[in-house]
């Protein structure tokens, strides 16, 4: 088996995340850093990631956490600030599937597993996940052909959304929105360049996945057959 779906399969990361921690030089094989994704472990071998040494979890799981604000997405914070997995039900090493910022909430999926894990973060595969936003002021009908139809927002990357649906409660817009492409920040980044202030961002699906009636702060996990249709793109 390569050494980046070995490291996948252990539940590290995905196979292309894997792909740059080799080469960072974070992983053994029998004692020796290993700097090649496609190096050959075998059945004997004893591979150590930042020094533990890793299995193959053979029980993969998918677990769903409504974000709360300010809650980092990462497994560990050099800061010492909160981060997702202080509210998850497992101790399985798990990874975030995509990322919601600090200011965020909503829908987050962490795995294990690897393979699921690049199949659902892969740009090529364009998996919707939907959006609630509020934000300044209904979006007008030229700057909604602009984000319909993709636009600059800065890195040199396009931006692109759907906006299913918009309405005024108390002043402000809420809208609805899909995307598909998964760039960093690229919601916020979407209203900075048609400079409409944003108040929140909250994800209500990913997939076939919806956040449903999860209550902030709380996580649970995934089904089989939910696990199964998150490889049916919707």
């Amino acid at each position: 088996m390569r050494l980046n779906k070995f490291l996948a399969k252990s539940g590290i990361a995905s196979r292309r995340k894997s792909d740059e921690l080799i080469k960072m030089a974070t992983t053994t094989v029998n004692e020796e850093i290993i700097l090649d994704p496609a190096y050959n472990v075998e059945e004997k071998d004893l591979v150590r990631f930042d020094g533990k040494l890793l299995k193959i979890d053979e029980e993969k799981i998918v677990i769903i956490l409504n974000k709360p604000k300010n809650v980092i997405t990462s497994v560990s914070d050099q800061f010492g600030r909160k981060t997702v997995m202080h509210f998850l039900k497992s101790k399985k090493r798990l990874a975030p599937i995509g990322r919601l910022d600090k200011d965020s909430t909503g829908l987050l999926l962490l795995t294990n597993d690897g393979d699921l894990h690049q199949y659902l973060t892969h740009p090529k595969n364009q998996i919707p996940r939907q959006y609630i936003v509020v934000i300044e002021k209904i979006i007008d009908s030229s700057k909604l052909k602009r984000i319909t139809r993709g636009l600059s927002i800065g890195e040199g990357e396009i931006g692109r959304a759907k906006v299913i649906s918009q309405k005024i409660i108390k002043g402000r817009c809420e809208a609805r929105l899909e995307l598909k492409q998964g760039k960093k920040r690229e919601v916020r980044r979407i209203f900075r360049s048609v400079k409409i202030k944003l108040f929140s961002l909250h994800r209500v699906s990913f997939g076939s996945i919806n956040i449903g009636s999860l209550k902030i702060g709380e996580s649970r996990f995934l089904e089989e057959d939910e696990i199964k249709n998150l490889k049916n793109k919707n």
